[in-house]
């Protein structure tokens, strides 16, 4: 049999396709797809689950002026393969190679730039807007996952999109999981439409106002159900969206090519906005992913055959699982603590702590804002919660962090995972501007450990607090330290000097204290005596040590895996300044810039964070003076 795959350079190709020919053509897909990630890692499951309903969107929309908006973007690999990347695929997420999420300048067919959950349906919506305007016809589609769509970003464009009663096509991609396994109403809502009996019984007591529908009444009354204007909730759920204005058509099966295409076929007659609900199995198509999706969701390298993750066993345990073993400590003799995840129990490391203590553990679904903010009601009640997030995604909650937990003054604890440059999931997903955000909040702590071990201490430190506080740590495995099991807290705003000899002072934070002190012994071979100090706290800085060590040396050097604007360097600055001193400050850090994906040593070299790289930036700067 021929392989159609590699005749397939752009998705106007797919509109002279039979579905015979779509069908193979998406088992080839899902073969390409699992051997390239088992090679790469990447977000595997997602994208097997949306294959089918892929090739009918192209095959029926015309993507040379049609735009598709994928939601997040994780479930897009089919996407990327069809619109000219094939070739490139094998360079997915590694350095200089293809993202793992839509991206403008990468390809004219990515509509626009996504990686984070709920910001569909706002971007079609206004390239909708933006087409009424300048008189055009194209379609807009926004493809979203049941997941995304428990963010309140997605509900606002959903009212306003009904409001505004504009030409648009939402897809809801409805696989009944996110990351981990979906909470809450809405959740809970779409499964009500797959299994209750009213809708069953309202499909065959409406049969013949369905039929009468013009164009798509008897295709879909066939295949699936259709409910037009008039039909609401107290028949059939779906009412909701209905309610919202928009016109509902579903749940489809998202796996047969010959319905979808019916279905899209019709849709695109149609005025108004649409929401057309179509169910897919995550994983689909391999045994592995689809028994254990969340697993597979974002995935590193794996063996095809077993499913088995490639892992260096010998590798210490990772700030992660750090993290939550000490939670668990700290719950066991504190009834106060809480824990509060954001879709993410397992990536930050609070799916045992759920397990242990349901009735203090809330999984919000991808709505950071209201985690925030339900964390400060806790603790104005006398709790003392903990909010995990990535710290990409803790971005979306910077307004009630500052008004609603800092201005209050209140003892919540933000721990923020994959701190830091994160790797192959490139900027979308870095989370190197955390300290900059943080900093110049009132009543807020700010914490980055140097190792492991110093998480656990934090952690313990933090809930001593009566205020706010937030501790970064990188992705990833630890330095492989001792981690004591008793909690020894930190001297409250206190740095560790680490070596204390020698002209030149490294003022490191976080994980680069220990890039910091190997550059010391770099530059100790060369003759060159430098001092290391782990500042660990970025607020309350240790001004009076700043203020010390730039009295006996030539040159203060800070090194931060942040943003060097506004950072850890700049709070340096502010001492130094605000003291009158006028010794020389070197900054390292993340450039003005967004960086590229990688793995997290060749983002370290393209940012010069690499210890002899710090060792050489210091040799030139000394050099460079001394002339």
């Amino acid at each position: 049999m021929e392989n159609l795959l590699n005749r397939i350079d752009s998705p106007e190709q797919l509109r002279n396709l039979t579905v015979p020919q779509l069908t193979q053509l998406a088992g080839e897909l899902r073969e390409f797809i699992i051997q390239t990630v088992s090679r790469t890692g990447g977000h595997l499951a997602p994208s097997l689950g949306t294959i089918e309903l892929t090739l009918a969107l192209y095959s029926v929309f015309n993507l040379s002026v049609d735009k598709v908006v994928w939601d997040v973007g994780h479930q897009a690999y089919a996407h990327k393969i069809l619109t000219g990347r094939r070739d490139r695929f094998q360079t997915l997420r590694q350095k200089d190679g293809i993202t793992g999420f839509p991206r403008r300048d990468e390809s004219l067919y990515d509509a626009f730039g996504v990686g984070h959950a709920s910001t569909s349906i706002s971007a079609a919506l206004g390239m909708a807007i933006a087409r009424d305007l300048d008189g055009r016809g194209e379609h807009i589609i926004a493809v979203i996952g049941d997941g995304a769509l428990t963010g309140g970003e997605a509900f606002e464009a959903l009212n306003h999109a009904g409001d505004l009663g504009k030409n648009l096509i939402v897809i809801l991609n409805d696989n009944g999981m996110s990351i981990d396994c979906n909470v809450g109403a809405m959740s809970e809502y779409l499964s009500r439409i797959r299994v209750t009996p009213q809708y069953n019984r309202a499909k065959k007591d409406l049969e013949g106002l369905l039929k009468s529908i013009p164009r798509i009444g008897d295709t879909v009354f066939k295949t699936a159900g259709y409910i037009k204007d008039g039909v609401r909730s107290v028949l059939v759920p779906g009412g909701l969206f209905e309610e919202m204005g928009f016109n509902y058509i579903g749940p489809l099966d998202g796996h047969n090519l010959t319905l979808l295409r019916e279905v899209f076929s019709e849709v695109r007659m149609l005025d108004g906005p649409i929401l057309v609900h179509v169910r897919t199995k995550k994983g689909r198509g391999y045994l592995p992913a689809e028994l254990e999706p969340d697993k597979f969701h974002g995935v590193g390298k794996f063996d095809i055959a077993t499913g088995q993750v490639m892992k260096d066993a010998s590798a210490p345990p990772s700030y992660t699982k750090v993290f939550g073993q000490a939670l668990l400590d700290l719950a066991a003799v504190n009834p106060n603590i809480t824990a509060i995840t954001a879709a993410m129990p397992d990536g930050t490391g609070l799916k045992e702590f759920g397990n242990r203590y349901p009735a203090r553990y809330f999984d919000v679904g991808i709505a950071e804002e209201h985690a925030v903010t339900l964390a400060a009601g806790m603790a104005a009640a006398g709790k003392r919660p903990i909010v995990a997030l990535y710290s990409t995604f803790a971005q979306r909650a910077y307004d009630q962090l500052l008004h609603d937990v800092c201005l209050q003054d209140l003892p919540v604890t933000l721990c923020l995972d994959r701190a830091g440059l994160v790797g192959e999931d490139g900027p979308t997903h870095h989370g190197v501007f955390d300290l900059s955000y943080l900093r110049h909040m009132p009543n807020m702590t700010v914490m980055a450990p140097k190792d492991e071990n110093e998480l656990r201490q934090m952690l313990a430190s933090a809930l001593q607090l009566s205020g706010p506080a937030a501790i970064r740590y990188p992705r990833g495995s630890g330095l492989g330290v001792t981690v004591e099991q008793t909690f020894q807290p930190i001297s409250y705003g206190r740095a560790e000097v680490l070596a204390d000899s020698g002209d030149i002072a490294f003022l490191a934070i976080g994980s680069m204290v220990d890039n910091a002190s190997k550059a010391a012994i770099s530059l100790a071979g060369e003759g060159i005596a430098a001092r290391v100090v782990n500042m660990r706290f970025v607020k309350p800085l240790d001004s009076e040590l700043v203020r010390r060590m730039a009295g006996e040396v030539r040159l203060l050097v800070s090194v931060e895996e942040n943003v060097l604007a506004g950072g850890f360097g700049s709070a340096i600055a502010e001492v130094l300044v605000d003291a009158g001193l006028n010794v020389p400050l070197l900054r390292i850090g993340i450039p003005d810039a967004f960086i590229s994906q990688g793995k997290r040593s060749e983002l370290w070299e393209l940012c010069g964070l690499l210890p002899e790289q710090i060792a050489e930036r210091v040799k030139k700067y000394l050099a460079e003076k001394d002339q």
